[in-house]
């Protein structure tokens, strides 16, 4: 029996208050104006947040049903239900994101233990243990608060949940030729993760406070200093997420 990811679903549950909360916060002129995301408005990330819900639903529908039931139908289908649902007045897509927020949190509640281990595929086609579906959350909830640029940033995320952000950021750019090669270190240097292509590059060590450091490595506004090699420009990482 696979015990419930008890950290991943507070993250998320605690992420998906401060989505919330963030949205309630928007005038509704404020739905049209831009979020931190190229070529998206507030609208985009509150029906993007919205329909993720859903698409986790299916995962655990997958899940405890052993029946294949992907995020999306398509590519194109994700983009069209986005753009559709970001052309809903702003008081119908407050409710769209409760509901589906609502959705998401009864069946995450009401999973099996024994179905946390089943294997499902993610949007991007990689296969992953049920269990990681909070943490899917977790990180589209916090990181697109703060792409809402109402008052939210990574200051606000919890400490831990940063360290696992970067975590997931330098597996996805480990060893990666477009990366430039950059060590991120914790400012105690308690921690250190390492970015890009490693063999005979001599890395930029970034340094900073742990929110800082995950707003750097997803690519958001870093709420506080960071200080690279010799007191240089930060590189520009890939676009995460």
């Amino acid at each position: 029996m696979s015990a419930r990811p008890a950290a991943m679903l507070e993250w998320a549950a605690k992420g998906t208050a401060a989505f919330e909360a963030a949205v309630h916060r928007l005038t509704d002129p404020g739905f049209t104006k831009p979020s931190y995301l190229p070529d998206w408005n507030r609208a985009h990330v509150v029906a993007h947040v919205a329909r993720n819900a859903d698409a986790l639903v299916n995962l655990l529908t997958w899940a405890r049903t052993g029946v294949e039931t992907p995020m999306y139908a398509s590519g194109d289908q994700r983009a069209r239900e986005i753009e559709e649902g970001a052309r809903h007045p702003a008081e119908e897509l407050r409710a769209e994101l409760l509901a589906a927020d609502s959705r998401l949190a009864k069946e995450l509640a009401a999973l099996p233990d024994d179905c946390w281990a089943a294997t499902v595929r993610t949007a991007r086609g990689r296969e992953v243990p049920a269990s990681q579906v909070p943490w899917m959350r977790a990180r589209e909830v916090w990181v697109h608060a703060v792409d809402l640029d109402v008052d939210t940033s990574f200051d606000d995320v919890p400490h831990d949940m940063c360290a696992a952000l970067v975590d997931d950021v330098t597996a996805s750019f480990q060893g990666r030729p477009d990366c430039p090669s950059v060590r991120l270190r914790s400012e105690d240097g308690a921690d250190t993760w390492h970015l890009g292509e490693s063999a005979g590059v001599e890395p930029v060590v970034v340094s900073g406070d742990l929110p800082s450091l995950a707003a750097y490595a997803t690519g958001r506004p870093v709420p506080g200093p960071l200080y690279p090699t010799g007191g240089g420009t930060l590189p520009t990482l890939p676009a995460w997420l």
